[in-house]
């Protein structure tokens, strides 16, 4: 389904709130402020979006993002939270490795790498959006996803955790569960949907996911939340493009005909693909939004410029090379994970 096609029959129904916008690079560091609070380095390399106010160690109901934030890489100016993935990098057949940079999206061409996000009250196509939704609590954590993966089986537990070849940048479909085996031309687009029933009490979780749950049935079709987990929340919806056009030639790839992309926790089939959110919007500002009749385009998020978006950054916590093509240019802790194909961990991480 083209993004277009959305947008065109958007105009001929009355709607209620789906939000979409784009959010620039923040930082490409080794750190992980949800699951390995103030442990720099973190086990593998992440890149993140939002506000500025993120650290390795952001405590638990005392890190209030909107007040320690002096800006923000995403569209709307009140959005302070911190969204991550892992990086993703190309193994060349000659042994090199470099990380794959990350490109705007349709309507958002001008970002600084980063992603594009959804917040949604019923699926993407659902231009009626009619579904009430209660917006998340400041302190409110969660992921999705599981990178010790290594099975179709084991991803399935995710439900929308896919990715889409693009053929062009308004390709939206087939989606697969694991890497593409032939080359993008417009890039690989990795979709993190998170999911939708919240228990009401906890704010994060042991495992960062108990609190939250998937509605009985298909998000698709309206389906309730359990008893367990009886609070509908918007769901959240990452679009991370992944820019392959330096790496679609065949002849770099490996010779045993393997496709060459690798997570930076060492992951090659794809199965591992998963996201980080940390709630950050200002006041009652996202709960305005959600509660306006409005499709993408909404008169109570207010925004700010690409330019300024693009000018929000962080340096690095972790003084480390990750950009490198080869093994001597990385730091050798990157060419450890990425080259044992595994994230050296003891417990699950993220």
């Amino acid at each position: 389904m083209h993004y277009s096609y959305l947008l065109t029959l958007a105009l001929i129904a009355p709607t209620h709130a789906l939000i979409r916008f784009g959010c620039s690079q923040l930082v490409v560091d080794r750190i992980d402020p949800l699951v390995n609070p103030a442990q720099a380095p973190s086990p593998h390399l992440h890149q993140i979006i939002g506000g500025n106010s993120l650290k390795p160690d952001m405590e638990f109901g005392k890190h209030d993002l909107p007040s320690r934030s002096t800006c923000t890489t995403c569209q709307p100016s009140d959005d302070f939270s911190n969204y991550w993935t892992a990086a993703l990098y190309f193994r060349a057949r000659n042994g090199t490795y470099k990380r794959v940079p990350q490109k705007g999206n349709v309507g958002f061409e001008g970002q600084k790498g980063g992603m594009t996000v959804y917040y949604m009250q019923n699926q993407l196509a659902d231009f009626q959006q009619r579904a009430k939704v209660t917006a998340f609590k400041p302190g409110f954590r969660m992921l999705i996803g599981n990178p010790t993966a290594s099975t179709k089986a084991e991803a399935d537990k995710y439900r929308q955790v896919t990715y889409t070849c693009l053929q062009d940048m308004n390709t939206r479909f087939p989606e697969t569960k694991d890497f593409p085996k032939a080359p993008c031309p417009a890039g690989i687009m990795a979709n993190l949907r998170f999911p939708t029933c919240w228990d009401g009490k906890n704010l994060d979780s042991v495992d960062h996911m108990s609190h939250m749950a998937y509605p009985n049935g298909d998000f698709e079709r309206q389906s309730p939340c359990p008893a367990s987990h009886p609070v509908r929340v918007p769901q959240i919806l990452y679009e991370v493009i992944f820019e392959t056009k330096a790496f679609n030639n065949r002849n770099d790839w490996p010779t045993d005909g393997s496709q060459p992309f690798v997570w930076s926790f060492g992951d090659r089939t794809g199965f591992g693909s998963h996201g980080d959110y940390v709630f950050g919007w200002k006041d009652d500002s996202l709960q305005k939004i959600m509660d306006e009749p409005c499709y993408v385009n909404c008169r109570t998020m207010k925004t700010q410029s690409m330019d300024a978006m693009n000018r929000c950054s962080v340096g690095a916590v972790v003084k480390e090379e990750v950009e490198g093509c080869k093994f001597s240019t990385l730091s050798p802790n990157v060419v450890q994970i990425l080259t044992e194909n595994r994230d050296p961990r003891a417990s699950r991480s993220s």
